[in-house]
């Protein structure tokens, strides 16, 4: 099988939003035919739809798989229920979420699964963090992320010093 390129966002905003993404972290290095090949830094991020809900912690995974897009979803989604994700309110609070960005240069369309990402051109706490670990990449029917991401205010996101979140080393892979 062929080995992919693919880019998770990863965004938590209960029950310790930084442990849960470095937990995520530890979850996506045990993925199946998958290598976490990078990871951001966390940044901290107003939440998007309803304003009465803490503010997320954001991060976003490099991965190099040989799982489908799909097979890739299913690992995300088990992962997300394992860190106690209920899904009851689009753009609500939650433990996990996990989103599947890019896979390679694919773009998909499905009744589940829509590559790239939705709003990934001007979501700052997907495209910041995303920049970071890949500043050169090109963003199927979007363009260059250096471009998006000089289209897009910085000005709800704060990236997280790592002082914020040592005592979570443990987390770190």
């Amino acid at each position: 099988m062929q080995t992919v390129t693919a880019y998770v966002g990863i965004g938590s905003n209960l029950n310790d939003p930084v442990k849960q993404v470095l937990s995520a972290k530890q979850g996506l290095h045990a993925l199946p035919e998958t290598q976490l090949t990078g990871f951001s830094s966390l940044y901290l991020s107003s939440p998007m739809g309803p304003q009465d809900q803490p503010d997320y912690v954001n991060a976003v995974a490099e991965l190099e798989t040989t799982l489908t897009a799909h097979q890739l979803l299913e690992q995300l989604q088990c992962l997300e229920q394992q860190q106690g994700r209920v899904r009851e309110q689009r753009w609500g609070p939650r433990t996990l979420d996990l989103d599947i960005l890019l896979y390679g240069q694919q773009q998909v369309n499905t009744v589940d699964l829509v590559i790239p990402h939705v709003g990934i051109g001007q979501r700052a706490f997907v495209l910041y963090p995303l920049h970071e670990i890949t500043p050169e990449l090109t963003v199927p029917g979007y363009g260059t992320l250096n471009a998006l991401v000089s289209a897009c205010s910085a000005k709800d996101i704060e990236r997280l010093a790592e002082s914020t979140f040592n005592d979570s080393q443990d987390f770190l892979i």
